[in-house]
């Protein structure tokens, strides 16, 4: 039998929406009342913690029965880090303390992993007991977990992600003369992306996994979606939609933004990505290079990312995070304390914080496309992009108003 009579979990939502936070809430709250465990959910992530602050609301089955269906956070979100001060750590500890919380449930990303990591070794090392157990949460889909299994949310961000790329393919074809570069949320990882693109059927989707260098040059985005326009004009269809990943704009050398001017820097003189709008740049540079050629084309840069966040669960994730939410409070149940829960083979899985660690970095690891992967050189055949066989296309290397030697000499590169 489970102790029910002193038990009190506390339920933590960290970093960005993504479809199905309600749906764990609901989960864990049910579960754990079923057993006569107490449930607050703690609003604005550890935020409030930090601060001492006990903003809170005890929830039971009235405030949860529902809201599985919804989108967004009934507890709202923060991004805010506990790691960076021991101060806030204590403060958070201590505050949780109070409350009487004696188990905490954290929903969240990377960030809110390694978070939920950190107030978990606090919290022994001065001697208190609150066993951690995180949920996994994000429309990136990087998270550790093993080949195949998707952190909840992604499946609904790529479902209606996919639905705005075709309408969006569709307006290309029926204006014509016409291409979308539309820029696919995913921080450091290209899931989202490649998952659209895949579904939507993109001419061509580029994410930071296929550069094998650290740095790459502007240019060479630029050539490979050029390439991937002027190929594709040569089949009568002059437009199209091309998906590229956010986190491409990391890849890219600074220099080349820089050179670019009006670049917003920080106090180091680096630049602000969050301030650069990467589509309208790649826009002006592609536009720039089918000018030179002749090619009267008209692109529109779309950001795609924030309107997936707060979306409804699709009935995957809502059946996905219930299950995580039950198995959540089944592991602390029995005892569980500082791992992230899983569910493989139709089991509950626990990874441990310390099994998800960067040992370079000490942070969470993150989980990147695997470009040998059958499910990336599948989506690679199905987009159009510079083959070996263009390098000896007269009519290819003519369009770029370029002989064979010359097409070679400055586009070869891109199959390297």
């Amino acid at each position: 039998m489970f102790q029910s009579t002193k038990n009190v979990v506390a339920i933590v939502c960290g970093g960005g929406p993504a479809p199905g936070i309600n749906s764990v809430i609901s989960a864990v709250t049910l579960e754990a009342k079923k057993h006569n465990w107490e449930v607050v959910g703690v609003y604005d992530g550890f935020s409030r913690l930090a601060k001492g602050e006990k903003k809170v609301v005890h929830l039971n089955y009235d405030l949860v029965s529902r809201i599985h269906l919804t989108g967004g956070s009934i507890l709202q979100m923060s991004r805010f880090n506990p790691t960076k001060k021991e101060s806030d750590l204590k403060k958070v500890v201590d505050t949780l303390t109070e409350l009487g919380v004696t188990h905490l449930v954290t929903i969240g990303g990377d960030d809110t992993a390694f978070s939920a990591a950190k107030v978990s070794e606090y919290a022994t090392s001065v001697g208190r007991t609150i066993n951690v157990v995180h949920v996994p949460k994000t429309i990136d889909n990087d998270l550790p977990l093993p080949e195949g299994v998707p952190t909840f949310g992604y499946e609904t961000a790529r479902a209606l992600g996919t639905m705005l790329l075709e309408n969006l393919m569709e307006d290309a074809r029926t204006t014509n003369n016409r291409w979308y570069f539309g820029i696919a949320m995913g921080r450091t990882a290209g899931h989202l992306a490649l998952g659209m693109g895949k579904s939507a059927g993109a001419i061509i989707t580029i994410i930071p996994e296929e550069f094998s260098a650290p740095k790459i040059r502007l240019q060479q985005v630029v050539d490979l979606l050029t390439c991937s326009m002027v190929k594709r004009y040569l089949t009568g269809r002059n437009y199209g939609i091309a998906v590229i990943a956010e986190g491409v704009i990391e890849k890219i050398a600074e220099e080349d933004f820089m050179a670019l001017g009006d670049i917003c820097l920080d106090e180091h003189c680096h630049i602000r990505y969050a301030e650069l709008d990467f589509g309208d740049v790649l826009k002006k540079e592609v536009a720039k290079e089918l000018a030179q050629i002749g090619i009267k084309i008209t692109i529109v840069d779309k950001e795609i990312g924030y309107e997936l966040r707060c979306a409804p669960p699709i009935s995957y994730d809502i059946d996905y995070t219930r299950s995580l939410g039950h198995a959540a409070v089944r592991f602390l149940m029995n005892g569980g304390s500082a791992a992230m829960i899983s569910i493989q083979n139709n089991e509950t899985v626990p990874l441990y914080f310390k099994d998800l660690r960067d040992p370079e970095t000490g942070k969470t690891r993150v989980r990147r496309v695997d470009v040998s992967s059958m499910n990336y050189q599948i989506a690679k055949e199905f987009m159009i992009r510079l083959a070996e066989s263009d390098l000896e296309d007269v009519g290819l290397a003519n369009t770029f108003k370029m002989t064979i030697e010359e097409f070679k000499a400055k586009y070869s590169y891109l199959l390297a």
